[in-house]
């Protein structure tokens, strides 16, 4: 069973960048279909991207496409998520999941394995 951790939230002004990691303890990441996903106060979790286990198919929300992109790192056993051109609206609580299957669901219910979330706040 494997344990996604986060790390490298933070406060950015609009406009800026910010770079996310997600770590696996306990495990490796290597045959699990993995994803970003956000929660602002008072909204219900929702994707950002979504990769399958082996890198080859990634879904962006169309929110997010232009600005984000997710890489997967083998050799450290971790996914990024680089975070540029930020707006106030992408502050959010942001999760790394883990989960498995051969259809990589873009739904929070889909992933099995959740890290504890790390803060991003972006100001105006």
């Amino acid at each position: 069973q494997v344990q996604p951790v986060e790390s490298g939230g933070g406060l950015v002004q609009a406009g800026g960048s910010l770079r996310l990691s997600c770590a696996a303890a306990g495990g490796t990441f290597g045959s699990y279909n993995l994803g970003w996903f956000r929660q602002a106060p008072g909204n219900e979790r929702e994707f950002v991207v979504v990769m399958d286990y082996s890198g080859s198919r990634t879904t962006y929300a169309d929110s997010v496409k232009g600005r984000f992109t997710v890489s997967r790192d083998r050799a450290k056993n971790t996914m990024n998520l680089q975070m540029d051109n930020l707006k106030p609206e992408d502050t959010a609580v942001y999760y790394c999941a883990a989960g498995v299957g051969f259809v990589v669901p873009t739904t929070a219910s889909g992933f099995a394995y959740w890290g504890q979330g790390t803060q991003v706040t972006v100001s105006s």
